[in-house]
């Protein structure tokens, strides 16, 4: 037999004779719009985490770190072999954190993907880094319409590649309206906000919904982050005969209103209100009686027995039981992210893997129907994931702290068409759940 000049015939001619040659093609090139990460056998995917570890905010960014540490010890920390090597960056729940941290993850090639934000403020100039970068974000924290969509249409800050569990935010502007409106019969309503993009969003929310009710915003106002004296703005309150003051602040601001508040006799009959930022151990401690009789809109916690085994796993590996619900979004957000890492990956027989960051963008918003912690979890062309369900809570029994708010439920809120007996839809139907 004559030998072949193409090498690779001759190669082909010889495994032909002895059968205990194999063949392994080539990894193809990659084709993919954003480019990909070609790892190599054994070498680790790397993802980057961007929350709040510092500042005010730090223990919901350390509860969005814990879901995704059990997210990925449920794998054993690897997907398709390869172990998972975590770059965590802290944002301190700023504008100008968000994007730094981001730009420091991005800085590094073999970057695959980021987890985060904790705040829609880092969040806002994070995924517009992560985006330009052709990457994929997720967070199981923000919350703020502005950065998916509003009434259905694009919002101002949305970028491609960003994918959050948490509900729209939208939804419990409207949750706390339809609420006020239908169950207290509210008809004269003011906001305060601190100028941020969750606070803001929220107010906006509320005063839209509220108004297309039928009832009246007679004042929108705003503070400053860091303002401690809340007399000007109060007595506007006082002044424009506000049944329900809607201030979805965070501490120390909300704080200082809700103790100001208290102390104007002007203000004694006006229903207090805040949102899911100020449900938190440390401001009822901290206010106590103050705060008795508040209402407050959140998202509502599952409760299913999956919700319970992760309870229970949190409690074995963090050796504390949760401070809050807000480990399960990003526990689904984690899951979402591995689930799309290892259905996007292109594996060979060397161990080599290929990442394209379009395909994982792609196969990010194809998740549909994924059951999750949460509920079913349905990620739409905004980047939306979580499906929004809202309790309405009241502050009766401050001594119980956060268990005992959150067992108070006065309603709950759920913005379709086929909603549950029990619950609250957009025309402000179903009965006060005990």
């Amino acid at each position: 037999m004559s030998t072949p000049r193409n090498p690779a015939v001759a190669i082909l001619a010889f495994c032909l004779l002895y059968t205990s040659c194999t063949l392994e093609a080539p990894p193809a090139p990659c084709t993919d719009p954003l480019g990909c990460v070609v790892l190599e056998a054994q070498e680790p995917i790397k993802l980057g985490v961007l929350q709040a570890l510092s500042g005010k905010v730090a223990p919901l960014g350390q509860e969005q770190l814990r879901g995704l540490e059990l997210a990925l010890n449920e794998r054993q920390r690897t997907i398709l072999g390869h172990t998972v090597q975590l770059q965590i960056e802290d944002t301190g729940c700023t504008s100008e954190g968000g994007a730094n941290a981001a730009l420091k993850v991005v800085a590094d090639p073999k970057t695959v993907a980021i987890f985060g934000t904790t705040c829609s403020s880092d969040a806002a100039t994070a995924s517009k880094v992560m985006s330009d970068a052709g990457l994929s974000m997720i967070s199981g924290n923000n919350s703020a319409p502005f950065l998916t969509s509003i009434g259905g249409k694009k919002a101002p800050n949305w970028q491609p590649g960003y994918f959050r569990t948490a509900p729209n935010e939208e939804y419990s502007g409207r949750a706390a309206a339809n609420f006020a409106f239908h169950r207290l019969g509210i008809r004269r309503a003011a906001t305060i906000n601190d100028g941020d993009i969750y606070t803001r969003g929220l107010a906006e929310g509320f005063a839209r919904t509220f108004a297309a009710l039928g009832g009246s915003i007679v004042l929108e106002a705003a503070i400053g982050k860091g303002d401690n004296e809340m007399g000007p703005v109060l007595t506007a309150v006082a002044k424009s005969q506000a049944e329900l003051l809607f201030f979805p602040l965070f501490q120390p601001e909300g704080n200082h209103l809700l103790a100001q508040a208290k102390k104007m006799e002007s203000l004694a009959n006006t229903v207090l209100m805040s949102d899911g930022a100020l449900i938190e151990n440390s401001f009822i401690t901290a206010m106590g009686e103050l705060a008795r009789g508040m209402y407050f809109v959140g998202p509502r916690p599952a409760t299913t027995p999956q919700s319970g085994q992760l309870a229970k796993a949190y409690l074995q590996t963090f050796s504390t039981a949760p401070s809050a619900s807000y480990y399960q979004d990003a526990y689904d957000a984690a899951q979402l992210l591995l689930r799309a890492i290892e259905g996007s990956a292109i594996t060979h027989a060397n161990g080599k893997m290929i990442i394209g960051r379009e395909k994982l963008r792609r196969t990010l918003y194809q998740s549909h129907n994924i059951d999750g912690i949460t509920g079913p979890l349905h990620c739409d062309q905004f980047g939306d994931c979580g499906y929004p369900r809202f309790n309405i809570l009241r502050l009766d029994a401050p001594e119980r702290g956060v268990e005992g708010l959150q067992a108070n439920v006065q309603d709950i809120f759920m913005p379709n068409s086929d909603t549950p007996k029990g619950a609250t839809n957009d025309k402000g139907a179903g009965p006060v759940q005990p």
